[in-house]
């Protein structure tokens, strides 16, 4: 059997890359562990490579202030990187890339 934190690790893989999800929605596909829990793991993400932690944020769009690889710059760069406009520490046009998963 999976375990939940390889269920939130396997989901996030998913994320397409110029997409973003919520840690409330990540949590909601696993089956459990809550939005807190689901940051937990991201913070201790194994393989950023494979596990786009970074396309996950708050349900308000905002990214995270301890983001694991190179805190709220960190995020916002990787970010950046595929796209995906940010603006003080927001994600800009967050409704329209959001992804609710397949």
């Amino acid at each position: 059997m999976i375990s939940l934190r390889a269920k939130i690790y396997q989901i996030v893989a998913k994320i397409p890359k110029g997409n973003v999800s919520t840690y409330g929605s990540i949590a909601l596909m696993a089956g459990g562990g809550g939005p807190r829990y689901v940051g937990w793991c991201l913070h201790h993400n194994p393989d950023h490579n494979h596990i786009p932690c970074h396309r996950v944020v708050s349900a308000q769009g905002k990214l995270a202030q301890t983001f694991a690889f190179g805190g709220l710059n960190g995020q916002a760069k990787y970010l950046q990187a595929e796209g995906i406009k940010v603006k003080n520490g927001k994600v800009v046009s967050f409704n329209n890339i959001l992804w609710k998963g397949k």
